[in-house]
């Protein structure tokens, strides 16, 4: 396996203009009309146009009339890759371990935690400007050999076309532009905190880095540095620090045992929680939204809290407000949709749709049985991730996976797989907003993870119940 050296090198952001994803995929796609090209500037892109070496394409690219989403799990013993249309499996990667699923924010590529650190897979879909517009391709899907070496894997951030990867071994941050993910010349920025710990990193579009300070034992608090790596704003009033997530006007929020830190505008402000113990430790974050969505556990002596609660905090006038929702859920329950929706998969089978500024109930969606959360925190469990409109919900106790559209409400396909789906996370096959290369600012899928944050994605897992590598 190939292990690429990254050269050291401070990099500022600069200001781009934003973007909007397409239609959703829970009514039939039409075909885009591409605008006319002369013989002499429809040039065939070369194999390896994001930055893979020619050699290591799969397959050769073939023209689509349209971008070509995709969604991507993990089982026990590997990784499947699936037409976020028809849910087809497209391609399955056997890969030891168990592996955890990152977008990287360029709209092709998904970053695998795995051993030895993060490797790059290539979703085999994207799209390249031309003019007033773009044109889509598709290819086999490649788990590559292009590996950003970690001790132990952790977070990966996406915004503003920036990509941070943190190593909870050695505390060592790594960011690079999303669109040079696959180049072996790619420019980077180097960082390592004080002590190594289970931490996180976001870099800003003015090229303020947000970083978690901490040990091992204890994480502390967050650290902002500038552009020249100056320190420029702090705060240790956030213990168990944990998790990221970008709101609108670039907030950051980050997670504590008893409130969250937001920073914003230059200034850290903390936050409280109602109770004493209040953990915010996953969020799922939106650019439409000043609110962040987040967990809240309220028992610290718990062996396994089913938190009922969720948290809404307005970063915009750091107003917490908790919701009640008819059921518990887990890390992987929390999502965004693209108006910026609060989405909960509960474990009564069922999306909870939140209006994130009321903190209103509006809907709940059935789409699977009622399920229980499993006491390890790896084994598999139902997930919900959001893609253009869209919602993919996991189903590993019928092997199956599930889209719905978020705004109708209606479950638009199922598909059996011959796995049981634990991590998921998927790729637009399109031009990310935010993209360095193209212009625009970050939009979070759910994740988000952000899209964020989140991400994560959407996918945070829970240290209070466990310390491991990832998100």
């Amino acid at each position: 396996m190939r292990m690429i050296t990254i050269p050291v090198m401070t990099h500022t952001a600069p200001h781009r203009t934003r973007t909007r994803r397409l239609a959703s995929l829970g009514l039939a796609l039409p075909l885009l009309a591409l605008a006319a090209c002369g013989s002499g500037d429809a040039e065939e892109p070369a194999a390896g146009a994001s930055g893979t070496p020619a050699e290591e394409e799969a397959s050769a690219p073939t023209e689509a009339a349209t971008y070509t989403p995709r969604i991507a799990v993990t089982y026990d013993g590997g990784i499947q890759v699936l037409d976020a249309g028809s849910l087809e499996v497209v391609d399955d990667f056997a890969l030891e371990g168990f592996n955890r699923l990152n977008a990287v924010g360029d709209g092709r590529h998904l970053l695998v935690s795995t051993t030895g650190g993060f490797q790059l897979l290539d979703g085999g879909a994207w799209a390249e400007p031309h003019g007033d517009h773009s044109h889509y391709y598709t290819a086999d899907p490649e788990l590559t050999d292009v590996v950003f070496e970690a001790t132990k894997p952790g977070h990966v951030v996406r915004h503003d076309g920036r990509t941070a990867l943190f190593d909870d071994g050695t505390g060592h941050v790594t960011v690079f532009d999303a669109v040079d993910v696959a180049d072996p010349e790619r420019e980077t920025r180097e960082h390592t905190t004080a002590e190594a710990h289970h931490g996180v990193a976001v870099e800003l579009s003015d090229g303020s880095l947000v970083v978690s300070e901490g040990t091992e034992e204890a994480r502390t608090g967050i650290r902002v540095l500038d552009a020249d790596g100056e320190e420029i704003a702090a705060s240790d009033e956030c213990p168990g620090v944990h998790g990221e997530a970008m709101a609108a006007d670039e907030a950051v929020l980050i997670g504590c045992e008893d409130g969250v830190l937001i920073y914003s505008g230059g200034t850290i402000t903390k936050v409280d929680s109602p109770d004493d113990y209040g953990r915010i430790g996953n969020q799922a974050g939106s650019e439409e939204s000043t609110v962040v969505l987040g967990d809240y556990k309220s028992d610290p002596d718990a062996e396994l809290e089913r938190p009922t609660r969720v948290s809404l905090t307005d970063t915009a006038t750091g107003k917490l407000t908790l919701v009640d929702l008819p059921s518990s859920y887990t890390f992987r329950s929390l999502a965004r949709g693209e108006d910026g929706e609060a989405l909960v998969l509960g474990t009564d089978g069922q999306i909870h749709v939140i209006d994130p500024k009321s903190g209103e109930l509006e809907k709940s969606i059935p789409v699977i049985d009622e399920w229980t959360e499993p006491m390890e925190w790896q084994e598999p469990r139902p997930a919900i991730f959001t893609l253009d409109g869209s919602a993919y919900v996991t189903d590993p106790a019928n092997q199956a996976i599930h889209a719905v559209d978020i705004e109708s409400g209606e479950v638009w396909n199922t598909a059996e797989l011959d796995v049981a789906p634990n991590e998921i996370s998927g790729i637009s096959g399109n031009v990310e907003a935010g993209s360095a290369e193209h212009g625009g600012s970050d939009e979070h899928e759910g994740h988000d993870h952000s899209e964020e944050g989140h991400e994560h994605s959407e996918d945070e897992h829970d240290h209070s119940e466990e310390e491991a590598a990832s998100h």
